[in-house]
């Protein structure tokens, strides 16, 4: 799961688009904008943030700018837990040449400090999208972890598995009726990529347009 291996997997199955959202963390998406400008491929820079609550949360930047300095704010939000090689393997980070180049310490699947209520103000600090993450899987998600949406919710769009549980998940919770849906491919290996199945509807395959369409209600 090198940087230049996602974007040329991605490129080989005929994906327009790809998002990278390491846990807690940025720091290889320099290298992962090298791997896109080689092979022409349009990109998210993005996190999948743990909230205080323990609940995923997609956060989507257009700028590689935007998604360093929103990875600064969130490292100094995490613990400090060192990561255990030996159970959780090793944090590796790479460089523009798709090469080891150091592994980061503190153990990135921690929970954080931010609460789910001040992520949808933090993301928009830097110009970014968030999406709670797989919304209806029963550990670390929004309505695994809590069991509602709160009412003070303001976000547009979340990510659900399968798609069919989505005209369900509108009716228990009115609040989705007014949201988009996103289902990814949520890949921890090349081969859980997905082909291109799955569509939207945008003017254009780029990062500008796909966080539009996310931040737009139905």
């Amino acid at each position: 799961m090198t940087p230049a291996n996602i974007v040329g997997m991605a490129k080989i199955i005929g994906l327009d688009l790809i998002a990278l959202t390491d846990h807690s963390t940025c720091k290889n998406c320099p290298a992962f904008a090298a791997a896109a400008q080689e092979y022409g491929m349009s990109v998210l820079f993005g996190m999948e943030l743990t909230t205080a609550e323990e609940v995923h949360v997609l956060c989507y930047f257009s700028s590689l700018e935007d998604a360093i300095s929103f990875d600064a704010y969130v490292y100094e939000q995490l613990p400090d837990i060192p990561n255990t090689p030996a159970f959780f393997g090793n944090q590796i980070l790479y460089d523009e040449n798709d090469r080891v180049c150091g592994t980061e310490e503190k153990l990135l699947i921690s929970a954080t400090s931010i609460p789910f209520s001040a992520v949808y103000d933090l993301t928009r600090r830097y110009h970014g999208v968030m999406v709670p993450a797989h919304i209806n899987k029963s550990t670390t998600s929004l309505l695994g972890n809590l069991g509602f949406i709160p009412p003070d919710s303001r976000f547009t769009c979340a990510e659900v598995r399968n798609p069919a549980d989505w005209p369900a998940l509108q009716e228990q919770y009115p609040y989705l009726k007014q949201c988009r849906m996103l289902s990814s491919s949520d890949a921890h290996d090349l081969n859980a990529l997905q082909e291109p199945v799955r569509f939207l509807e945008v003017e254009e395959a780029s990062a500008a347009c796909i966080l539009q369409y996310i931040q737009e209600t139905t």
